[in-house]
């Protein structure tokens, strides 16, 4: 049974429910871990799952736990599945406003004036850990934070905003965006997220 850790605690506070039980429906076994608090990853880790939240607010104390943010990167390079969304996205940047984080992402995350807010229709650009090319999603974005660039060569979604865009990342196993989806329209992802926990 392939493990998946899903961020939890202070930092990352938002997630739906239903993730975790698609998750373990699909056999996974999921298990919390805290990135303010706990030095590594789950025992037996194979994918991991990194919702919204508010890093900004809790940026040194992330930075500061390198052990974690190194392992999280070299999971992430041996092509090991993980989805993040927003506060998740941040995570995974280089660095959130001048503080190290992971670095699994070659971007850059800082806070802005802007709110982003709003539903949006989604599209999966290309095939990912989460949705092959094509899947039809709805999600949601608030932020107050710009990741620059937004988008990499390989984005995760095209969205209308109402104009058309295409932003977040799909880079190996990778899957990050700004948008917060809900896998419950679509039990497919978490299937398939598990699928690739297991073969990764």
């Amino acid at each position: 049974m392939p493990v998946v850790a899903l961020a939890g605690g202070a930092a990352f506070t938002f997630s739906y429910a239903e993730h975790a039980e698609l998750l373990t429906a699909a056999g996974a076994d999921v298990v919390t871990f805290d990135p303010l608090r706990d030095e590594e990853l789950p025992e037996g880790a194979s994918g991991v799952v990194i919702g919204g939240g508010f890093p900004e607010v809790y940026a040194s104390e992330l930075s500061a736990n390198e052990a974690l943010r190194k392992q999280i990167a070299e999971l992430a390079a041996r092509g090991a599945p993980v989805a993040a969304e927003c506060a998740g996205l941040l995570y995974l940047c280089r660095e959130l406003d001048g503080m190290p984080m992971c670095g699994v992402l070659d971007a850059s995350a800082r806070m802005s004036e802007r709110l982003t807010l709003g539903y949006r229709d989604a599209v999966a650009v290309g095939d990912s850990v989460l949705a092959a090319a094509g899947t039809r999603m709805r999600g949601h974005e608030f932020h107050r934070t710009v990741v620059e660039p937004g988008a990499g060569a390989s984005p995760a979604w095209g969205v209308r905003v109402p104009e058309r865009r295409v932003e977040g990342f799909v880079e190996g196993g990778v899957h990050a965006s700004y948008l917060h989806t809900h896998w419950a329209s679509a039990p497919g992802v978490a299937r398939r997220f598990v699928e690739r926990c297991r073969t990764s």
